[in-house]
């Protein structure tokens, strides 16, 4: 069955231009985004960024309708305790859910179950629900906690893709970095891309 619907919430470690760069892919890729950002993350894209987001969810989800040319109703953007939002709801949200990029503090909140904000209560909601749900943690060094953190998600079902780009496709700016883990993170999804072409393509062509 084709994805049509996925969750992305942006949160404040470093790597604000991961979640957007994803936002924009999946945008073009016909998906619907159901865009959830922390208050944190709202500092970092303004630290890390030219984007001047604004506050509200409303005016947030027309600025990146229009950053990311998107189909009206394509992006929808809900804040912190919009309880009544579809992805509160094993019955309402999507099958998929990104957590791009993702703070240990979110980490940490998601492996204990906390749902103090709508961000938690989302990713609570794709592991009881046995849906996919990605967290591409931003940080350096790991500390025992945060390996811990991991390790317990992993079991309970979920996927850990570091935000570690790889050397390999021989990147030339910044943006072919970006897009090295966002491939990875789309090729999980099971959605086509042309970011990166996969290990070993031009053996079979």
């Amino acid at each position: 069955m084709r994805l049509d619907r996925v969750t992305l919430a942006i949160t404040g470690a470093s790597g604000a231009q991961y979640g957007l760069r994803l936002l924009e892919c999946l945008v073009a890729a016909d998906i619907q985004v159901m865009v959830l950002i922390s208050r944190a993350a709202q500092v970092v894209i303004a630290t890390e960024t030219d984007l001047n987001l604004p506050g509200g969810t409303a005016e947030q989800e027309r600025f990146l309708t229009a950053h990311c040319n998107a189909k009206e109703g394509q992006v929808r953007v809900f804040g912190r305790e919009q309880w009544m939002s579809p992805v509160a709801s094993g019955s309402g949200a999507p099958s998929a859910m990104v957590v791009c990029p993702c703070s240990t503090g979110t980490l940490s909140a998601i492996a204990c179950g906390a749902s103090n904000n709508l961000i938690e209560r989302a990713a609570d909601v794709a592991l009881k629900e046995r849906r996919q749900l990605i967290l591409v943690p931003r940080e350096a060094p790991y500390s025992e906690i945060h390996l811990e953190h991991m390790l317990k998600l992993t079991r309970m079902g979920a996927v850990v893709i570091p935000a570690s780009p790889g050397f390999y496709n021989k990147p030339t700016c910044i943006e072919d970095m970006i897009d090295f883990v966002v491939a990875r993170i789309l090729n999980q999804l099971g959605i086509e891309q042309d970011l990166m072409p996969r290990w070993g393509d031009d053996l079979i062509r």
